[in-house]
């Protein structure tokens, strides 16, 4: 069974985090990953840096700038991340734009993921319809779970499509603005949380975008299997690096 699944079958509420491989230093994407399993988060998402992301806040859109010029690329992450599972075991999934995928060669990218460990793809422009045509097969044979986004925008309809092709989780984007911290949650957020709720779609659901703190993850997984904590992670990493994680970790869920 893919870890991926193992994890969602746990009987607690799950805690991922999404950092920028190769940043705030080139060669910090193993040291991270490590530190975070050892903190006790449940799931990682390695961000791959894109030049021109779409649904990106400033932070992440500075880091993946900043690991650029480091020198990330997606051959560099293979190599930084060959022997990761040798130390780490928890799922870890690469989040990135399918471009660079393309340019690596869409069934070499699946196939290399699956040679080091890597359990799950994140494509944000990859349309759910594309990859259920073009691309399910490849992934399937390399046993990587793809992960669709929706948003409160997202028809009943596109959302009953998207859970029929999910063999993972379905990354539930709470607003319609870019990723971002935010310090609570509204009645808009929490009305879509409730109306996917009683949706009872099959896979579960970890909401992104504005979850920051204890509160904001409380909220999130009221109703969602877990919550994913993106840019408030990249600033404590960048201000207080791999000696914060802990503390940022217990923070959230002690």
């Amino acid at each position: 069974m893919n870890r991926i699944n193992k994890k969602l079958q746990e009987n607690r509420k799950l805690l991922s985090i999404y950092f920028t491989a190769g940043y705030p230093n080139l060669e910090d994407t193993v040291p991270i990953i490590e530190k975070l399993e050892e903190s006790g988060v449940d799931m990682l998402e390695i961000g791959l840096p894109f030049s021109d992301p779409l649904a990106d806040g400033p932070t992440i859109q500075q880091s993946s700038t900043q690991a650029l010029k480091n020198g990330m690329t997606t051959v560099k992450l293979f190599e930084q991340l060959k022997d990761i599972r040798k130390t780490v075991s928890i799922p870890l999934i690469i989040m990135g734009y399918f471009n660079p995928m393309m340019q690596y060669g869409v069934e070499a990218f699946c196939k290399k993921c699956s040679e080091i460990g890597i359990d799950g793809l994140i494509i944000p422009d990859l349309p759910v319809d594309v990859y259920h045509d073009q691309y399910q097969e490849i992934f399937e044979k390399y046993g990587l779970i793809n992960v669709f986004l929706i948003t409160p925008q997202t028809s009943e309809e596109r959302i009953n499509f998207i859970d029929s092709v999910s063999n993972g989780f379905i990354y539930m984007v709470s607003s319609a603005s870019v990723t971002g911290a935010k310090s609570n949650f509204g009645d808009v957020q929490n009305t879509y949380f409730q109306r996917i709720d009683a949706m009872k779609l099959k896979a579960p659901q970890i909401v992104g975008f504005g979850i920051s703190n204890a509160d904001t993850f409380n909220a999130a997984t009221k109703y969602a299997k877990g919550a994913i904590i993106g840019s408030a992670f990249v600033k404590m990493i960048k201000d207080k690096g791999i000696e914060g994680i802990d503390k940022f970790v217990k923070d959230i869920r002690p």
